[in-house]
């Protein structure tokens, strides 16, 4: 459910071009949202599940603060639970991180079975423009086998060297380097030789992967407007940047499920399917022992082996495709956590142990209690009262903000019955976002300070970036902000505090706080302008 956009819009008294509002959406509002996907659906019982464990699941991740996004479990081919924690909704895409990967390597199944290339075809064949002039040993050894297996050979990841190489061709970047070990024999996780198999896909078939991908999986799986970020050359960055929703990531883990068939039509080979989920070569790390580590199980073609003999592809902050061939299910999972592990733990511990060879005896109020739970789902608010009493004295002013490495010039905010309309300047004009008061509304911002500048790489052609946004009075003269950029898996907090004519404004992403990186941007200091 969402409002009409004009009347919205009216409601707030701007015009479409100046706001970009797409829609505004109480926190409630998606237990009411209808979702049209293509997959049947189930309850759990009648596919061997129980509603308990699921629910059980669902508040254990809530108790652990995994802070998950969205939940789809699929079981004998149906969806027996799913749901989305406010903001986040069933009709968004979600950035996938490494869970791209395993995208990236499906296309090279799918070059494999229309005899493009073999998995033993060495790497430089297909880039003799773009070799060094001395080319090693293990250079010359390494097989697009190596590239799938992260075993290229690089005593470390060569992705952040390539990335941020002056050469604008990552392909000739990535040939640069020097490699270390024999290919075959030494695993060390790299993107960047994924982003080596997307641009084999196009070097050999004109086509992004993207493009390549589109006729032959994505819209035989009814994958509709999925995109993917490009390097500076055009080329699909394949080991992160895809985004789908995550009905088409459960999608993508059934039709391997079912071994690459797709409604009685074959998509990929079950030899390929085989060979890419089974074990090629050791992965190393970690503080756990192997018989508690989901990442020492083994590491396929762009697909990591799991205990209790399932597998997975995975991407960074807990973004997960499941498939448990036993059992003959598929978990789905969309998340910003900084413990991937434990989210796993829970799967294996309420999800998985909750199977049963057939139908589960049914209990009508655990269901509705489930029901309940899954459509109430929802992240948590801004903390704080969604009115003040200096509201009224900071509404449609303007702050004018000293000399700052941000470039920021002006701020200002209008306060309205259920909302605060934040703007501010810069060199390069007017930013904004709405945030709800007791709620999320969701618009679009073009604001240059979000954490999608920090880790992705642009969308082409993208200037927008959906946002939902929430506001609170942390105390009379404390108003904090929580914007979650909801394509992707991130969110930030902004807090203005208030004192006299002055504002002091500091931003912190949910990466900072889940101590991944740092937040470097200044605290902005401003005056209250006549």
């Amino acid at each position: 459910m969402s409002y009409n956009r004009r009347e919205f819009l009216q409601q707030l008294g701007f015009g479409a071009l100046q706001l970009g509002i797409i829609s505004a959406i109480p926190a409630s509002a998606w237990a009411e949202t209808l979702h049209s996907g293509s997959l049947p659906r189930s309850s759990p019982e009648l596919q061997g599940l129980s509603a308990k464990n699921i629910l059980d699941f669902t508040n254990a991740v809530e108790a652990d603060k995994l802070n998950l996004h969205s939940l789809m479990i699929l079981r004998q081919g149906k969806v027996v639970a799913e749901g989305w924690w406010a903001p986040y909704g069933p009709d968004m895409k979600h950035t996938l991180y490494s869970l791209s990967k395993s995208f990236t390597s499906t296309a090279i199944g799918l070059a494999v079975g229309e005899k493009k290339l073999s998995v033993e075809d060495k790497v430089l064949s297909f880039f003799p423009d773009d070799k060094p002039a001395t080319v090693s040993a293990n250079l010359a050894a390494m097989r697009v086998k190596d590239l799938l297996t992260m075993s290229t050979g690089h005593d470390k990841d060569a992705t952040g060297p390539v990335r941020e190489s002056k050469e604008k061709n990552w392909v000739k970047a990535f040939l640069s380097l020097p490699v270390e070990h024999e290919p075959g024999t030494f695993f060390v996780y790299n993107s960047a030789a994924t982003y080596m198999l997307s641009a084999i896909i196009q070097k050999i078939t004109g086509q992004t992967l993207l493009q390549y991908l589109t006729p032959r999986l994505f819209e035989p799986l009814g994958i509709d407007d999925p995109d993917w970020e490009v390097d500076p050359n055009g080329i699909n960055t394949g080991g992160w940047g895809l985004r789908v929703k995550t009905e088409d990531i459960a999608k993508f883990g059934q039709l391997y499920l079912q071994k690459g068939q797709w409604n009685g039509k074959r998509i990929l080979s079950e030899a390929w399917v085989e060979e890419a989920t089974r074990s090629h070569i050791m992965s190393k790390g970690g503080a756990r022992k192997p018989e508690e580590n989901d990442w020492l199980q083994g590491y396929g073609y762009q697909f990591w082996r799991c205990r209790n003999d399932a597998y997975r592809g995975d991407g960074a902050y807990g973004q997960y495709c499941i498939v448990m061939p036993k059992e003959d299910m598929v978990v789905a999972i969309t998340s910003e956590t900084g413990d991937m592990q434990a989210i796993l733990d829970h799967v294996w511990n309420h999800v998985l142990a909750s199977v049963k060879s057939a139908r589960v005896q049914s209990d009508k109020d655990t269901q509705a209690e489930l029901q309940k739970k899954l459509t109430s789902l929802a992240l948590p608010l801004t903390p704080g009262k969604p009115t003040a009493e200096g509201a009224a004295k900071l509404n449609n002013k303007s702050f004018k903000i000293d000399d700052n490495s941000l470039k920021v010039n002006k701020v200002s905010f209008e306060f309205a019955k259920g909302w605060c309309l934040f703007r501010m300047y810069d060199d390069k004009g007017e930013h904004l976002v709405v945030n709800g008061l007791g709620n999320w509304k969701i618009g679009l911002t073009d604001l240059p300070v979000m954490p999608l500048k920090l880790v992705l790489t642009p969308v082409p052609g993208e200037k927008l970036t959906k946002v939902a946004g929430n506001g609170a009075w942390v105390d009379e003269n404390t108003f904090e902000m929580t914007w979650r950029f909801v394509e992707t898996a991130h969110y930030e907090t902004i807090t203005c505090k208030f004192e006299a004519d002055n504002v002091n404004i500091e931003f912190k992403r949910s990466l900072a706080i889940l101590g991944k990186t740092k937040d470097s941007r200044p605290v902005l200091s401003g005056k209250m302008m006549d």
